[in-house]
């Protein structure tokens, strides 16, 4: 006998998330990241579970990179008010140098998910490629935070709390201007790159800080998202769930 099939309807962002629920699979988390190409800053990722009846007052709700810096900040506090449940890691520089910026992502991705304490998802929708160890059913979605609203609102999360970072260690590393690049390899980044040398926020496993720094690029560490996945060890006490204390987890939740 096959299967009862799905029927999915153009619903706009909100049509995974509608189909899944229909089946009782919900609730549906949306997990992104921003920052995996900077070099310099933290690594910040994001999962957002939001209300199915909410497609109406999310309206407009898109990928963080098409929307403008105040349209962000708006989507921000409409996100953190209005989700049933929402969760931000925030991994340090010296964290992706020690995991590889790849492997460091789908453990924040994990840790994301696992913080969803007040609305445990019974299904992950990631942006892009697909990552295992949820402890629930996950799916990658090509471009995801442009299809799923759960997934747009976790980018719009991890954007704004990213920006906010740099925007702040502007102030603390002021020959750099963080504040308007946010740490990512434009030419200005560059230049102030080589003229000052890496600060301690920077990636030393970057070619480009690592070449400044007069470092080797470590061996091992994967920099692109295109690569498989790698997955922890269980026997190396470095991919234990114990070497991740220095993580920061922001959870919220329980919106109006």
């Amino acid at each position: 006998m096959r299967p009862p099939r799905a029927v999915v309807r153009d619903g706009g962002t909100w049509t995974l998330q509608t189909v899944l629920q229909r089946h009782g699979l919900g609730p549906v988390a949306g997990v992104d990241e921003a920052g995996r190409g900077a070099s310099a800053g933290p690594l910040v990722v994001a999962a957002a579970v939001l209300r199915p009846a909410d497609a109406k007052a999310l309206d407009g709700l898109t990928d963080s990179k098409l929307l403008t810096p105040a349209a962000r900040d708006h989507w921000y506090d409409r996100i953190r008010a209005r989700a049933l449940d929402h969760a931000v890691v925030v991994i340090p520089a010296a964290e992706v140098d020690r995991r590889g910026v790849h492997v460091a992502n789908i453990e924040g991705m994990r840790r994301a998910v696992a913080a969803l304490s007040m609305v445990p998802p019974g299904y992950v929708l990631t942006d892009g490629f697909p990552v295992r160890g949820f402890g629930r059913p996950a799916l990658a979605v090509p471009k995801g935070d442009r299809v799923a609203a759960c997934i747009a609102a976790a980018s719009v999360l991890a954007k704004v709390t990213r920006d906010r970072i740099m925007t702040a260690l502007d102030a603390e590393h002021d020959r750099y201007g963080f504040a308007v690049h946010k740490g990512y390899s434009t030419p200005d980044h560059e230049a102030a790159l080589r003229a000052h040398g890496p600060c301690p926020e920077h990636r030393f496993s970057f070619a480009n800080v690592a070449a400044v720094a007069g470092r080797e690029v470590p061996a091992g560490l994967v920099h692109n998202g295109a690569l498989p996945e790698q997955e922890p060890d269980p026997g190396d006490p470095e991919d234990t769930v114990g070497a991740w204390e220095s993580l920061e987890i922001v959870t919220g939740g329980a919106g109006r």
